[in-house]
């Protein structure tokens, strides 16, 4: 199989920004590791409990930096309307 490609990425990873592109793409991985690194982190129990192994090689890096991606947009809340509008 050939490695991701931008658009590969674009396609599967939702407001991925260039840079966690590019940590994508720099792990050589495929289409299908990607979709199963993204199984792991949607299914993590489910795939544990069918005893398959943890993820290993390329497939855990690239739930390493989709974990980091999830967790960027966990810490991006709500706008508080009060600073918004403020006038200074």
């Amino acid at each position: 199989m050939q490695p991701l490609t931008r658009e590969d990425v674009i396609k599967a990873v939702s407001g991925a920004d260039d840079l966690t592109i590019a940590s994508i793409i720099g792990t050589g991985a495929t289409i299908d590791e990607l979709a199963e690194a993204q199984a792991w982190l949607a299914n993590d129990e489910p795939m544990i409990n069918d005893l398959r192994p943890l993820a290993q090689g390329r497939v855990r890096e690239l739930v390493d930096i989709l974990s980091e991606l999830e967790e960027d947009d966990d810490e991006v809340g709500p706008a508080e309307p009060d600073s918004a509008s403020a006038t200074g």
